[in-house]
């Protein structure tokens, strides 16, 4: 290795920089927020605490002979606590025989065995695993004649009021706001009833009706009101996707641009979020605005980076006058020397700057990328510097990417290979076989509804499409198919946007490859705000095989694996020494972010420069992935760029804020964190 080595220590030492994990019970919330509020470590802890409070509700009803009556929502937020309640129900014996529940929505048409039915959605995460009484269940109908929804609405309405009302509503958040689909504009005095959703929730939903163009634009949904007349609520939230929103709804007042905000005039409402969540919230983000702190390096390099962007000045240009005049006079009394504080805060910076010759050479790399095109578009200049220095690098592509890929992107490959049997040397049997095929995929597009599932073939086809972008888009940094490894994970391979959940033949299929590989090094997605929750599940799989691998080298059973030598054991007969245990190979792992955010500032360990030629380059090994560009099927929510100009505009925004902090000037520049353990 080269001098990479200090500058991975120097960054493994300083790994996660940030605001430090918290749980429920030391959060403390500041003036700013105005509605009761607990953040958790992680999504996991949150959905534990949740479930053991309506385990507890339900107990409680029980013991006195009454019903406990449940508000229940969809999405992926509430699967964990869903989860925990299944398993306590199955292990502990919770009983659920008095619960009643009432879900907040339903799209609108809809019928109840479609795919993105809620209906379907809490009967295959909930209802069937638990014994709530089929009569006790009510979700809203989407399926009913339009002259009839308002009666429906009102008997929605009275049903909750007959069943006592709801003693506890859980509730996710959209990213416009909205809880239920209460969209933006939505009142405190609303009730059931039938609404137009708006243009951020249809594209938001896009993804599961494989296309915005499937998703309803109505949707049936309990109000605002309806849900503020729950004895209890507890809204949960997860991710930094969610965090600019979370803050909105908890520290400005309650309007009807924000629903969730409306959550403040209750009595008993509670927000649950994991730290990602909680990101933006002042005290989380800039803590000495609104309490006392107790200062140490992290925080004070925090606020120098944060005063120098807020004033706009140079970090060695600050002053103690702008310490002064932002509320950090604690930190001028807490170190006595301000130059020197903005001087250090400065050098550790500047010393986290790594160029492409002083990065990793002559080593074993995975690169693990969660679909088909995230190395290139999240870490495209790392993975070219790591062909030029000679590391034998493996790209592992985690997961197919077939729904990602149009009709139109195959049909235009078999039209390809139906025009060149001929050149190809095919006989008339492919030629048929071509056509038939091709024939066979225009007759099935043609009668494709939203929520129909590709045919095993069509799913293979597209799996092939995106694995041969791939292939081209590493051949730009001078790879080729042998660095690739196609790993087509088991729990993506539903055919569906719904995936199945993380096992056990997952994690031995990244297991494998640690084994066979036996990396020095390992890059992974730490981009947790992926809206479609892959790289969230790539990551669990990737974690729970690293514990494995390193217990296993541990215990001698990875081939290769050094042993300790017992040259210098004391012990006259030798032959009666204990064999010592193998030792795991040093490994660094590399976190990146991609399409959805970079990692702040403070928090990076390494920043790798950009040229404009290598950001060029980047930038073609992006256009190779085709079937992704100009129109991406499920590019996100809220960003009409392509995935090229957010890597480009994120890689310069970089740079740009190294610049302005009065660092080196770069024309562009990626982020890392790097460590020795996967938080």
């Amino acid at each position: 290795m080269t001098a990479t080595s200090s500058t991975a220590a120097n960054a493994k030492s300083n790994a996660h920089d940030g605001s430090p994990p918290m749980s429920a019970s030391s959060a403390k919330g500041t003036q700013r927020e105005r509605v009761q509020t607990l953040i958790f470590q992680t999504p996991a802890e949150m959905a534990r605490r949740v479930a053991r409070r309506i385990a507890m509700l339900i107990e409680e009803r029980q013991a006195a002979g009454e019903t406990a009556v449940l508000g229940l929502p969809t999405g992926s937020t509430p699967i964990g606590v869903y989860q925990e309640l299944i398993r306590m129900h199955k292990e502990e014996g919770l009983d659920f025989s008095n619960v009643v529940t009432f879900n907040l929505d339903e799209y609108y048409p809809m019928t109840p065995e479609s795919l993105q039915s809620y209906h379907l959605f809490m009967e295959e995460n909930f209802f069937k695993h638990v014994n709530v009484p089929a009569e006790n269940i009510h979700i809203p109908q989407g399926d009913m004649p339009r002259a009839k929804v308002d009666q429906h609405c009102l008997a929605y309405e009275h049903a909750i009021e007959k069943a006592g009302g709801i003693d506890l509503q859980l509730l996710g958040i959209g990213r416009s706001g909205h809880v239920g689909f209460n969209e933006p504009g939505s009142g405190p005095e609303t009730r059931t009833r039938l609404i137009i959703l708006d243009e951020i929730t249809r594209k938001d939903a896009a993804s599961g009706f494989f296309g915005e163009e499937n998703v309803p634009r109505e949707a049936i949904t309990m109000g605002v009101g309806t849900i503020l007349d729950a004895s209890e609520i507890i809204l949960m939230a997860t991710g930094e996707h969610k965090a600019p929103i979370v803050s909105r709804a908890i520290e400005e007042a309650p309007t009807r641009e924000v629903t969730a905000s409306y959550l403040q005039d209750h009595s008993n409402a509670t927000f649950y979020l994991d730290t990602a969540a909680a990101g933006e919230l002042t005290r989380i983000k800039t803590p000495w605005i609104v309490k006392e702190v107790e200062w140490d390096a992290e925080k004070a390099k925090r606020a120098v980076i944060w005063l120098s962007k807020t004033t706009g000045k140079p970090i060695l240009r600050l002053e103690t006058s702008d310490f002064h005049q932002h509320q950090l006079h604690a930190l001028v009394h807490r170190y006595e020397h301000i130059d020197r504080l903005a001087r250090e805060v400065f050098e550790d910076l500047r010393q986290r700057i790594t160029y492409p010759e002083d990065m990793v050479s002559g080593e074993r790399v995975i690169v693990f990328s969660p679909h088909p095109d995230d190395d290139v578009i999240s870490m495209g200049g790392m993975l070219d510097v790591l062909a030029q220095n000679e590391n034998d690098i493996t790209v592992a592509y985690m997961t197919n990417g077939s729904v990602a890929v149009f009709d139109a992107d195959v049909q235009r490959y078999l039209h390809f290979l139906q025009m060149s049997t001929e050149a190809l040397g095919l006989g008339e049997d492919a030629t048929r076989h071509i056509e038939k095929t091709r024939e066979a995929l225009t007759t099935f597009s043609a009668r494709r509804a939203g929520d129909d599932v590709d045919p095993e073939q069509l799913q293979v086809l597209k799996a092939h499409v995106r694995y041969s972008e791939a292939i081209a888009a590493i051949g730009v940094m001078g790879l080729g198919a042998s660095h690739a490894r196609f790993l087509d994970m088991p729990f993506y391979k539903t055919g569906r946007i719904k995936k199945d959940p993380i096992g056990a033949a997952d994690v031995d299929v990244v297991l494998a490859l640690l084994r066979e590989v036996q990396p020095g090094h390992i890059f992974v997605a730490g981009d947790l705000s992926d809206p479609h929750g892959t790289h969230r599940m790539c990551y669990q799989a990737i974690k729970e095989a690293m514990n494995r691998y390193r217990a296993q080298v541990q215990r001698g059973e990875v081939a290769g694996a050094q042993e300790t030598s017992n040259e210098d054991n004391s012990n006259e007969d030798n032959s009666e020494a204990a064999p010592q245990r193998a030792e795991a190979p040093p490994l660094t792992i590399w976190l990146y972010r991609g399409a959805w955010q970079e990692w702040e500032t403070h928090r990076a360990d390494l920043f790798l420069p950009l040229s404009k030629a290598a950001l060029d380059r980047k930038v073609e090994a992006i256009f190779k992935h085709e079937s992704q560009k100009d129109r991406a099927m499920f590019p996100g929510a809220y960003d009409e760029r392509e995935f090229w100009q957010r890597a480009r505009d994120r890689n310069r925004q970089t740079a740009d804020t190294l610049d302005n902090l009065g660092l080196p000037e770069f024309y562009a520049a990626e982020a890392y964190v790097v460590t020795d353990e996967m938080p």
